[in-house]
């Protein structure tokens, strides 16, 4: 085989390249939203579904090699019916965004397929001997588009898992919004604030949003307290179980919180710490202690030791080299680990719900689960108070997510 007969075999417009993979993913896609067509029992969507599948494996195993024009041929026409079928399976649901975009994944690689493999770039290369020039001018036009057609696919993919997070948030936005506590009803067909009248102006909620505010931030102040030196110790000290002691507290972390809570009721009815903020302060500080302990302990890890040298040589002591010089150096990692015990104290449920019985002790997620018994459901006032809970977590996350990012990559790192 020749230099020139080489360099024909090795060149591939991006466009086919790009289809070999896309289409990959699009027949996956199209194969588990057949779900939903399952789910709704209707036999001709499913069947139409799994048609255009079919049909979506064919042209991916159609699409053409240099010189051959009649498979290029072909490829269009089976590009032009995976479009046909999308189109007859969205004319025949309900017209609903959600069903629009359930077939746009058909719809949108025919169209993409079509357009690609009609282009001057296929047709030349699936229909003629290209000269070296020719090779050498798609090589680089190759090179100038595959960062796009990159770009432009990851983005895909990222707005569509955006879109699926933002699906359930939308939802409980509107049910707080809609009058009536009724799950159904078309999104947006309806708006009333009266949940969250009802919600901010009683007078459980502001209590609960207290307890769940004493026991959070009581919780991270505790916690950091006995995690910050447990952390530097490990860090730093050898010293006998060091090692076990590390150990055992990821294993721990093994076990399933419901293995705890009858000796943890147990212990908490004996101190006398049933329906009071200190019990629940120090169980969640027990729960989150040992994550506390390695977050911390994996930053310390990466402060340099000649920094600790050189304060000691300066005349500092052992606890002034810590607090004057490793503390200020690791208070991104004391922030991330300070917000993960607020919200692990913050979202906590099965603990809170054993050791409050009294409506007064209540914390926001029990507070919450009382809102829906088994005789009433108020899902508009549910979704209402959800939605004012998250506020402050957000919140938390606006403001610190500097920190969070520093601290969670600085304790990923060792120094």
């Amino acid at each position: 085989m020749t230099n020139q007969q080489v360099i024909r075999a090795w060149y591939t417009p991006i466009e086919v390249t790009t289809l070999r993979n896309w289409l990959v993913v699009a027949t996956i896609v199209n194969i588990l939203l057949l779900t939903f067509d399952f789910l709704r029992g209707d036999d001709e969507l499913l069947l139409i579904g799994f048609i255009g599948c079919s049909a979506l494996a064919v042209l991916r195993a159609s699409l053409p090699q240099p010189n051959q024009t009649q498979q290029r041929n072909i490829a269009v026409l089976i590009s032009t019916a995976v479009i046909s079928l999308g189109a007859y399976r969205l004319i025949l649901m309900p017209a609903t965004v959600f069903n629009l975009w359930i077939n746009a994944w058909m719809i949108v690689p025919g169209l993409i397929s079509l357009f690609w493999l009609s282009n001057r770039a296929v047709s030349v290369w699936a229909t003629r001997q290209l000269s070296t020039s020719a090779i050498e001018y798609g090589l680089e036009r190759n090179f100038n588009l595959q960062k796009r057609y990159q770009v432009i696919g990851s983005h895909i993919t990222l707005l569509h898992f955006v879109v699926i997070t933002l699906i359930p948030i939308i939802w409980i936005f509107d049910i707080a919004l809609s009058p009536g506590n009724a799950l159904g009803g078309e999104i947006g067909d309806s708006f009333s604030g009266e949940h969250f009248t009802k919600i901010l102006e009683g007078e459980s909620f502001w209590l609960w949003f207290r307890n769940s505010l004493i026991v959070s931030i009581g919780t991270s102040i505790l916690g950091l307290v006995i995690a910050i030196p447990a952390g530097y110790a490990f860090s730093r000290y050898k010293f006998t179980g060091r090692d076990v002691s590390m150990f055992a507290f990821l294993l721990v972390q093994m076990f399933p919180g419901i293995i705890i809570l009858v000796p943890y009721f147990l212990v908490m009815k004996t101190l006398g710490l049933l329906n009071s903020h200190l019990g629940l302060i120090l169980a969640y500080c027990v729960t989150a202690l040992p994550l506390c302990v390695w977050m911390l302990k994996g930053f310390f890890d990466t402060v340099p030791r000649e920094l600790e040298e050189a304060a000691t040589l300066d005349g500092c002591n052992q606890f002034q080299v810590f607090t004057k010089v490793v503390l200020p150096l690791s208070l991104p990692a004391v922030a991330v680990t300070a917000l993960f015990s607020f919200l692990a104290a913050w979202n906590e449920f099965l603990l809170a719900l054993t050791f409050n019985t009294s409506n007064d002790m209540y914390t926001l997620p029990v507070g919450l689960a009382s809102l829906i018994s088994a005789t009433g459901q108020a899902w508009g006032d549910f979704a209402a108070a959800s939605i004012l809970v998250s506020l402050p977590v957000a919140l938390l996350f606006l403001f610190f997510q500097k920190f969070l990012i520093e601290g969670l990559a600085a304790g990923g790192v060792k120094g």
